[in-house]
Parts: C-alpha cells; structure tokens; sequence
C-alpha cells in the first residue's frame, strides 16, 4: 500500500506545501510503532496516522526534528492517492 499526503507547515509565518509518497517501509514502521495492522487503515485512520507516515518519509528524506517539533508546524494534512500493493484485476469470463 502507498499513500501520497498533501502536508501543508507554516514555519516563520510562511505556508509550504509538498507531496509525501509512503513506502512499503514507511507502512512496517507506522505497524511497528502503533503496534496496528496495514489492513486496519482500510477501517479508517486517526490524524496522528498520517501525520507519522508523513515524518517518517520526510526523516528518510534528510528530515531532522523530532516528530512533536514537526508537528509543531503542521496546518493540514490530506491524502490525494491511494494505491494498493498488489492490485488485481477482474478476472476472465467465458464470455470474455
């Protein structure tokens, strides 16, 4: 599973916006760490869900505060896509 989120900060009264793309890592630690199935995201998922996924990304990335300093900064966060791991497609009929 990926997922992009929109993660908007402001820092010094200035607003930046920037695309984070999850990982298949990205989703081992948030299980790791919130002790949560990947398969319970599709029940729904708390705030503090993305906003760690997101971190987790940027820390890979070169990200270097703490997650409740980046926090701090956060205005919004908004998931755009969503895309499964290993999609399957619809299966062959007689027909077709």
């Amino acid at each position: 599973m990926k997922l992009t989120i929109k993660v908007t900060t402001v820092s010094a009264g200035k607003t930046y916006e920037e695309l984070v793309e999850t990982s298949l890592a990205t989703i081992i630690k948030w299980e790791r760490h919130y002790k949560k199935r990947a398969g319970d995201l599709a029940a729904g998922f708390a705030v503090e869900d993305l906003a760690y996924m997101a971190w987790v990304t940027l820390q890979a990335q070169g990200l270097k505060e703490t997650f409740d300093a980046w926090v701090e900064k956060l205005d919004t966060l908004e998931v755009v896509d969503s895309e499964e791991s290993h999609p399957t497609g619809g299966a062959a009929t007689a027909d077709s």
